[in-house]
């Protein structure tokens, strides 16, 4: 019983999962990993729910939202630290990556530092080469293994208190986006019947099937993204470049790039390889919440090309 309420607590609070956590390769930790498969069964909701234009909107805008906090803060500067940002818009980014439930910063960006140190060997836990593609896209992150965080890879995160926090307690942000958007259409009902939402409508759009979409887009970037598509650089991995995957990600396709000169804060090197990111962070440098965006040197740019 006392072990039982034990993994239940591990779901809100991450400190008692790593204390349980098993470094048994390769196994799932299914107690833990059940409300992430939770979110993509609750999808089946809009059968009852039915749909709106106006939830279908909040939808497609949550996850572009939050698409650009994982890609422009997650990865471009918590992992790859490639601009510079104020303590305040620091946590209000990281806040907002939280709620795409990829959990936090800190452990987002040691996983992340990790397999550009390991990048397609064995030692790297979502190679499609060495471990297969269902293990690169979701079956990584949901073994045991891999859920404490790597905090040799971070210590400059970790001196922050409040991102500690957040990522202790990482499942509190998207419970908040979710409640917030449950009151919010149930009020939108009462006091806006034409929009044609309600409480559970938008819950379902909103939250789980943004969600599903927003994951499954991200992980394409540590499958797809190294088995197909075009490589310009001669880089120690099989990293690639698709226009696709760079449209669905906001520019994260750009992969082979971005291995090629991984602290670059811009992804698609020339001006044709779209970057949404890259076109948020320049906003954001334009009004004064981020500065020092690093680009990628020409000379860097124009070397190690593949024949």
């Amino acid at each position: 019983m006392v072990k039982s309420v034990g993994k239940l607590l591990g779901w809100f609070d991450n400190s008692i999962s790593e204390s349980q956590s098993s470094a048994k390769t390769g196994q799932l930790d299914w107690f833990r990993t059940l409300p992430y498969f939770a979110v993509h069964l609750t999808c089946f909701g809009v059968i009852w729910v039915g749909w709106s234009s106006f939830a279908v909107a909040v939808a497609i805008g949550l996850y572009l939202v939050r698409m650009l906090a994982i890609t422009g803060f997650y990865h471009r500067y918590f992992s790859h630290r490639s601009f510079k940002t104020s303590r305040l818009s620091q946590f209000v980014f990281a806040f907002l990556g939280a709620t795409a439930v990829q959990r936090g910063p800190i452990w987002w960006s040691a996983h992340h530092r990790h397999h550009h140190v390991f990048s397609e060997q064995e030692d790297d836990p979502h190679s499609p080469h060495q471990h297969g593609f269902l293990t690169s896209h979701t079956g990584w992150f949901l073994s045991r293994e891999h859920f404490p965080v790597r905090e040799n890879r971070v210590r400059d995160w970790m001196r922050f208190p409040e991102l500690r926090l957040l990522d202790r307690f990482d499942i509190f942000p998207p419970i908040i986006l979710a409640l917030a958007l449950l009151l919010i259409g149930n009020a939108l009902e009462q006091h806006a019947p034409q929009l044609g939402t309600n409480g559970p409508q938008l819950l379902i759009w909103g939250f789980f099937i943004s969600t599903v979409f927003l994951y499954h887009a991200t992980f394409t970037i540590n499958s797809l993204a190294h088995r197909w598509g075009r490589r310009r650089y001669k880089t120690r991995d099989d990293s690639r470049n698709n226009f696709w995957l760079a449209l669905l990600t906001l520019g994260e396709g750009w992969h082979n790039n971005h291995h090629h000169y991984p602290v670059s804060a811009r992804q698609g090197f020339y001006w044709w390889e779209i970057d949404v990111t890259w076109y948020f962070l320049k906003f954001l440098s334009s009004i004064g919440l981020v500065w020092d965006l690093k680009p990628v040197p020409v000379k860097r740019r124009e070397s190690g090309k593949l024949e």
